[in-house]
């Protein structure tokens, strides 16, 4: 069957693969001349054995890289047998011998079916120009997969006599052979393109897109008449690019960005004010792709008005070809009603990289106000232009809220640990809940990035008269870490405020989460889990001490054990200790493991204890004897409800024996 253009070329590449391959094992060292023509002749002698089918496919597939003209005997006799012949046709394609193209012509004469279409597919691959003769005699087959074949081949063959067979074709081949003389004729046209016979070519594309053959063969030929003719094929092109009919429109739009000169250029612009908005979205994204600024004026106009999807394909397209020229028209969109237009401008500003758009940008931003001050706040950001901080902490506090929200999102963003002290004033002088909010999560931001640093200028709101100000000093405390962190978290346990201590009682419990090296917190938690005012923060507590407890990379077994059980008599609830077992499954000591057999015994926790038990004891334990984990694993036997929880005991207790 007649394989499409793009298995063809896929199947060319691989040959030329192994034609490279071959070319490389032939390129051997002085002194392995002899080394090779041995390995060549036990090959060849396998290939002439009574060897079985599959081991002289794989002695094929070696002739490919190691083989020469004396090969080709041996491989020729293989070209009828219906096992072999595509084995041995993978090395005489690669073999540059012409001994090679011989053979496969002869073959030629001597095969039918599927075993002549293999061979006139190795010739066609070959490019072997003394085929061309027989290659038009089977253009006529009366098998139509041997004349599609047949025609493929002779088009990448290419040559005077092969296209001229091949547009004689076109109107005499049948309808099922019909659409691979097409592909044939675009293969030898575009043979002819790359030696530079352009008449030849541009000839064999126009009897292509002139015929009655599949739509896509004319699309190609349509391109490759176009391209072949170069600026004398702009008529055809626009011709293309204002066709009713979907697939040509396409192709025109496809040839439109592979056509150099400015000419082009020229010719999409002037179509612009002729085609539907669908289209002039579509010729706009051509025009960027091309990057000519001769288009500029073009698309530039196209954003400034008319329909919306075209404005956003405009702006899209300035992205490339813009420069400080458009901004002004870029920020009108992007300060605009249509979300998606304004979405598009902020994007093209954002990613504008010719020169002179920053300082353009932070003018423009210094003498606006409103919705177009919010934008170019967030693009100064996005752009990461210099100077512009303390310009934010300003806007922060502008009579426009979209202004202020916009500036302390940039503060967030771009601030340093210094930038801390100025959001920290804004916060005790705001009043509005979505500016303290906007300020928090600055403060939030600043804090993760710079820790430490920012620890003095969130003491003092630690100290404010306003419980919600402490609030939110304990978590951007949190985020910075710390011994000055830790203390003023500790201390606020016992703050005034009842709020203000649930706050300090999770920030405590989660400290370990985000600072698992900070051993100075299992104090605190221990404390707190021990005599907390609550028992909601006791909970806390135990939570994230059992936290710190599994994270602790400095802490031995022994030592975690210890912790452990110095907090399992506060655990009451069935979560803690579900997290109490998970932490003893992981400290391999015989302590942890009678930790476990006592758990066992707890409804609650029992098949939990039961399946880290089988974990434990499972697997050998320094200090732990023979007989305790095996005591262990039989209490898993006879006390755990799962089966496959008491499977794994049985299986760990074979093991042991």
């Amino acid at each position: 069957m007649f394989k499409p253009r793009h298995m063809v070329m896929a199947a060319a590449m691989a040959v030329a693969a192994l034609m490279m391959i071959a070319g490389q094992g032939r390129a051997a060292p002085a002194g392995e001349g002899k080394a090779s023509d041995e390995r060549e002749q036990k090959l060849i002698d396998v290939l002439r054995s009574d060897a079985p089918a599959g081991e002289k496919a794989i002695t094929c597939k070696r002739l490919a890289v190691y083989g020469t003209k004396d090969a080709v005997p041996a491989l020729a006799v293989l070209l009828v047998d219906k096992e072999l012949s595509s084995w041995a046709r993978i090395a005489l394609e690669a073999i540059p011998d012409a001994a090679a193209g011989d053979a496969l012509r002869e073959a030629m004469g001597k095969v039918e079916g599927r075993l002549l279409i293999g061979v006139i597919n190795s010739i066609g691959y070959r490019r072997d120009g003394k085929a061309v003769e027989g290659l038009v005699v089977r253009l006529k087959d009366a098998d139509a997969e041997v004349a599609s074949a047949a025609a493929a081949a002779l088009g990448r063959v290419g040559g005077a006599q092969a296209g001229k067979a091949l547009e004689q074709s076109l109107t005499g081949a049948s309808v099922a052979v019909r659409p691979a003389v097409a592909e044939g004729c675009i293969l030898c046209a575009e043979r002819f393109l790359a030696d530079g016979n352009r008449g030849e070519a541009i000839k064999l594309y126009d009897a292509v897109r002139k015929s009655e053959v599949p739509k896509q063969r004319v699309l190609d030929a349509i391109r490759g008449a176009i391209l072949s003719r170069g600026s004398a094929g702009m008529p055809l092109l626009m011709e293309e690019l204002r066709s009713p009919e979907k697939g040509r429109f396409e192709m025109g739009l496809r040839v439109a960005r592979e056509m150099a000169g400015g000419e082009v250029t020229e010719s999409v612009v002037a179509e612009l004010g002729k085609a539907e908005p669908d289209r002039r979205a579509l010729l706009l994204l051509v025009l960027g792709d091309r990057g000519d600024g001769k288009a500029l004026p073009a698309v530039l106009e196209a954003v400034k008005s008319g329909p919306v999807n075209v404005r956003i394909a405009a702006a899209r397209v300035l992205e490339q070809l813009g420069d400080t020229s458009c901004v002004p028209a870029l920020l009108e969109a992007a300060a605009g009603s249509e979300a998606e237009l304004a979405q598009a401008a902020k994007v093209s500003l954002a990613r504008l990289s010719a020169k002179g758009v920053d300082a353009e940008l932070m003018s423009r931003l210094q003498q606006s106000s409103g919705k177009s001050r919010q934008v170019l706040i967030e693009l100064v950001e996005q752009r990461r232009i210099d100077g512009a901080l303390q310009m934010f902490v300003g806007y922060a506090e502008d009579a426009d809220a979209g202004v202020r929200s916009a500036a302390l999102v940039a503060i967030g963003a771009i601030g340093e640990g210094k930038q801390a002290a100025d959001l920290v004033k804004l916060l005790q002088k705001a009043q509005d809940a979505k500016d303290r909010g906007d300020i928090e999560k600055a403060l939030m931001a600043l804090s993760s990035r710079w820790g430490e640093a920012c620890v003095g200028h969130l003491l003092p709101l630690a100290r404010s008269d306003d419980s919600g100000t402490r609030i939110v000093a304990l978590r951007g405390l949190s985020c910075c870490g710390g011994p000055e962190a830790l203390a003023a978290v500790k201390s606020a346990v016992d703050d005034k405020d009842e709020a203000v201590q649930n706050e300090a009682a999770r920030t405590l419990s989660t400290w370990p989460n985000r600072w698992p090296d900070d051993a100075g917190v299992s104090e605190p938690l221990l404390a707190l889990a021990k005599s907390g005012k609550k028992e909601q923060h006791q909970v806390l507590a135990l939570r994230g001490y059992l936290q710190y407890v599994r994270g602790a990379k400095k802490l031995k077994g022994d030592e975690k054990l210890a912790k452990v059980n110095e907090i399992l008599p506060l655990v009451t609830r069935a979560e803690e200790k579900r997290q109490a077992v998970s932490v003893l499954g992981e400290i391999r000591t015989g302590g942890s493991l009678q930790a476990l057999v006592a758990l066992a015994g707890d409804g609650a926790v029992a098949e939990e204890a039961c399946t880290a038990i089988v974990d434990l004891a499972g697997k050998n334990m320094q200090g732990v004897s023979k007989e305790e984990r095996q005591k262990a694993l039989g209490m898993v036997v006879e006390k755990s409800k799962n089966d496959a929880t008491k499977k794994k005991a049985e299986e760990a207790l074979k093991g042991i024996r």
